[in-house]
């Protein structure tokens, strides 16, 4: 029996991970809350998500945006459940953080005091060069929301857009 479950535990593990996103340590989250409030864009799905979205990061040191993401929007439904597969193609560290825009601001901030600061928020990843993730996510309420890396000087250099949930 204590075999079995450590097989369960192991096959698991992956997807609680995948789920939860990649940060570590920091802010400290349940499920699509942060910090003690709930999210508005919704929280980390607890149902099978019905399609997959890919985001990739990477430099584009020849354009007017220097830091990219390959998608310029993104657009949801409300009540929506969906794979974000992010992908960071570039050679430096990026994140993707999906909030509100005050949120995003205000994490942006914190950011610029503690570049390095560590994170364990469902609603986002920070990728080295060539690494992968995925957010299992369920979108809430209709609203206009944000997407970005909040490191130091990304924002700034063109790596944010829209997300809109209809």
């Amino acid at each position: 029996m204590k075999t079995a479950l450590l097989t369960l535990a192991a096959l698991l593990a992956p997807e609680i991970a995948s789920a939860a996103g990649q940060h570590t340590g920091g802010h400290g989250t349940d499920h699509g809350r942060t910090n003690g409030r709930a999210m508005a864009i919704g929280a980390t799905a607890v149902v099978a998500p019905t399609r997959t979205v890919e985001i990739v990061m990477n430099e584009d040191y020849d354009a007017d945006s220097v830091y990219v993401f390959d998608k310029k929007e993104l657009v949801f439904a409300a009540g929506e459940t969906v794979r974000l597969h992010i992908v960071n193609a570039g050679e430096e560290v990026h994140e993707f953080v999906m909030d509100t825009a005050a949120a995003n601001a205000e994490h942006k901030e914190m950011m610029v005091k503690s570049p390095e600061m560590a994170h364990d928020d469902p609603n986002s990843v920070r990728l080295g060069p060539g690494e992968e993730a995925e957010i299992l996510w369920t979108f809430g309420a209709p609203g206009s929301f944000e997407f970005a890396c909040l490191l130091p000087g990304h924002y700034e250099a063109g790596m944010h857009g829209p997300l809109t949930v209809d």
